[in-house]
């Protein structure tokens, strides 16, 4: 059996867009036993990854060094005799733990002046490679291979049992086609539609025949109340009523989902439900919903996309112009009717 160990991204949507990392190194390893180190708000989501055998808890917090307990983790975990260690963070203290554990294999692509942690390390063509989960899953091949195209798709498991209760739990029996925004972003300001156009398009999609549902973190829990105060009361704030597990329930049951670009957005994609992406301050050509079932809403501004938190010019147009009559024109209709 082959045993390999993956230092997994910390953000939701990142760890997304390694599932076709996974896919492919259990198409070359036929016996594996594949292992994730990541942060214990994203092991719901690799417990609906077949691919994953176990989730370890990385305890340290963003930026946080820690070298004593790194070295202790990697001590502990050098029980497990791993064959390889595949690291997809780019830092120095992410490539710590499995240099410390003692396995003979470590990959990752150059970063930090890590070469001594890394003994394959390898140099990211990013012309050639411009999506992220294309260089995730490059570092499943040998050095010096292609990565193999077309990507797996990522597949997130959903139980039947699971997900009624997690209805139930919440006190939600729809009764029409539910339609799920996601307002959040937690990378800034400058990734998230206003408030007010998604309560105009909560309200037009109502009207429409849809239970509407608003689904983010503790962290969008007054965003989401901004939106539901301004919908009406029958559109219903989730925001932070959730975990990460019963938030994927919930996106299973969306007959269609409108999402910044967010971890929740990659989720949607990932259970295949038809979506609609918006995008502002980043861009839909680095990490793209991996989904045929997905539509981007953006507008192709001068300033868009900077990548910023916030807008550095102060007007927020790559947004602010981005009306709901524009998004309401690119949502996946394929299984709503037009009103």
């Amino acid at each position: 059996m082959t045993r390999i160990l993956v230092i997994a991204p910390s953000w939701v949507g990142d760890a997304v867009l390694a599932q076709p990392l996974f896919r492919r190194l259990h198409e070359r390893h036929g016996d594996l036993a594949l292992d994730v180190l990541a942060p214990p708000w994203t092991r719901a989501l690799f417990a609906r990854m077949p691919e994953i055998r176990t989730s370890v808890d990385s305890p340290f917090g963003h930026g946080e060094i820690a070298l004593k307990r790194r070295y202790a983790l990697g001590r502990s975990l050098a029980a497990q005799r791993y064959d390889q260690a595949i690291v997809l963070p780019n830092s120095f203290k992410s490539a710590l733990v499995p240099y410390f554990a003692g396995i003979p294999l470590r990959t990752g692509f150059v970063g930090e002046a890590r070469w001594v942690l890394l003994n394959d390390a390898r140099r990211l063509d990013k012309p050639a490679l411009p999506l992220m989960a294309e260089r995730f899953a490059l570092l499943a091949e040998v050095a010096d291979d292609a990565v193999k195209r077309p990507l797996a798709a990522a597949r997130l498991r959903v139980d039947d049992t699971q997900r009624a209760a997690t209805l139930a739990r919440l006190g939600l029996a729809p009764r029409q086609p539910v339609a799920i925004l996601c307002p959040g972003a937690e990378y800034g300001p400058a990734k998230r539609w206003p408030s007010a156009y998604f309560a105009a398009l909560a309200q037009r999609l109502m009207a429409s025949g849809y239970d509407v549902w608003l689904a983010g973190s503790a962290n969008d829990a007054e965003i989401g109340s901004e939106i539901a105060r301004a919908a009406g009361s029958a559109c219903i704030n989730l925001c932070g009523k959730s975990t990460l597990a019963e938030a994927i329930d919930l996106l299973a049951c969306a007959a269609l989902v409108i999402s910044n670009d967010s971890g929740l957005m990659h989720v949607a994609a990932a259970l295949d439900r038809p979506l609609t992406a918006i995008y502002g301050s980043s861009s839909p050509a680095f990490p793209p919903p991996l989904s045929a079932h997905a539509r981007i809403a953006r507008l192709e501004l001068p300033c868009s996309p900077c990548f910023e938190r916030t807008c550095p010019l102060g007007h927020f147009h790559c947004m602010m112009q981005l009306t709901p009559d524009r998004v309401w024109q690119q949502i996946v209709f394929d299984k709503i009717p037009s009103s």
